[in-house]
């Protein structure tokens, strides 16, 4: 009723999305560099894949103590440590790319700077759903929410459009170098706009709220885990799905070019559902609904796009214009998911101490299926001779996160929290 116009997201709020977009870069720079890395250093299929996957396995097995860490040292010192990591470790990779470090070693050294990425990464993140609930009016909290939701496909759509021209320009090292002025430009930026940790509760009330009593207190309640495995259903099939979009265009003979614009197209149809996620979130929907429509998006989708019956020239499905299509919305209506929770992430929180470590374990189960999800998919799409199985996994990963969405629709957020 009030005439007031509605609370707007802070400058303060953008620095902390931008110091997650950037994160996200590092983490969606090294697909485009794999074939310039095998032709200059000489890495096999195995090396390749362990570069590609030693971030994940960071995350699958350090979220929750990352989580833990930002809530225990303050959440713009984590973002700004794992920002200045990831500079770091990002400066000597392009000087390994460059023969100035390394040498022989290079290959043990990209695969050791990688590990360091993921736990700078980690540091990043952990921190981003508190921060912007600390900087953010009630009012505009669910938008902000929902942009934040957005900093992991934006990054990686970024990656896949911008990575292969200036790795094409200069060379995967100058890829390598530019990401690092980025992160330290968005650390830059985090430092000067967001205000500086104030003292902490557990510092204030002693043992009894110390690392120890936050990590028993996430871990032991159940909301924690539910958004846990909901993220986890989620990340699991849309990694599968758009993780394999360029090999399977390229087994259709898509030509590279547009392979990558429709992939990078793909995945930034997620950005959509983030944003306009958080926009439904603001005008009152139940975060239960909107995590039905999400999974209900990606369970048809996922059919619409893969499914056929036969195989071959007889093969009955949808032309493969509509099939992309399909595969857009199911990245689209997926966004719905990551927006709504990590807002449920910090409402549903143990305590407001907690919320990292609640996003660090939600981060964890994410990893866990964007790891695991993938080769279960190819090893089908191996078995059956094709991918018209996909839809499969999709529709369970779907149907699973719609049953948790019912579960945590009855949890209410503790006082504290809400």
């Amino acid at each position: 009723m009030s005439a007031n116009p509605a609370p707007r997201v802070p400058l303060a709020a953008f620095a902390v999305m931008l110091g997650g977009v950037s994160a996200a870069l590092h983490l969606g720079k090294l697909p485009p560099a794999v074939p310039a890395l095998q032709a200059s250093l000489g890495i096999g299929l195995v090396e390749a894949g362990f570069l590609l996957s030693l971030v994940q396995v960071a995350s699958m097995t350090l979220g929750l103590a990352a989580g833990l860490a930002a809530d225990t040292i303050g959440l713009r010192r984590s973002m700004l440590a794992g920002l200045v990591v990831l500079t770091a470790a990002s400066l000597l990779g392009g000087a390994v790319g460059a023969g100035l470090v390394g040498g022989a070693h290079a290959v043990q050294w990209l695969l050791v700077l990688r590990a360091v990425e993921g736990i700078g990464f980690l540091l990043a993140v952990m921190p981003g759903p508190g921060l912007i609930r600390a900087l953010t009016p009630s009012g505009a909290d669910k938008a902000a929410l929902g942009l934040w939701g957005a900093y992991m496909p934006l990054g990686v759509a970024l990656a896949l459009l911008l990575g292969p021209a200036l790795i094409a320009w200069g060379g995967w090292a100058d890829w390598w170098w530019a990401l690092s002025i980025v992160s330290a430009a968005a650390a830059l930026w985090v430092w000067s706009a967001v205000p500086p940790d104030r003292l902490r509760p557990a510092a204030a009330s002693g043992a009894s709220e110390g690392w120890v009593s936050r990590l028993r207190a996430t871990v032991g309640a159940r909301a924690p885990w539910l958004t846990a495995l909901t993220f986890a259903v989620y990340s699991a099939q849309w990694m599968a799905v758009i993780g394999f979009l360029p090999a399977i265009y390229a087994g259709a003979g898509v030509p590279a070019g547009w392979n990558a614009v429709l992939t990078a197209i793909a995945a930034a149809m997620n950005i959509v559902g983030n944003v306009a996620g958080g926009r439904w979130l603001q005008r009152g929907v139940a975060p239960e609904r909107l995590l039905q429509w999400g999974f209900l998006a990606m369970a048809l989708g996922g059919v619409a796009a893969f499914a056929q019956v036969g195989q071959g020239a007889d093969a009955l499905g949808l032309p493969p214009a509509l099939r992309y299509a399909a595969v857009c919305a199911f990245s689209l209506g997926g966004g719905m998911v990551p927006a709504t929770l990590f807002l449920l992430g910090v409402r549903l929180a143990p305590s407001p101490t907690t919320v990292s470590t609640t996003v660090g374990l939600m981060q964890q189960a994410s990893s866990l299926g964007q790891f695991f999800a993938p080769p279960a998919v190819a090893w089908v799409a191996h078995r059956v001779g094709g991918w018209h199985w996909t839809w499969t996994a999709t529709l369970a990963c779907s149907l699973a996160g719609m049953a948790v969405a019912q579960r945590l629709g009855r949890i209410r957020p503790a006082p504290e929290v809400a």
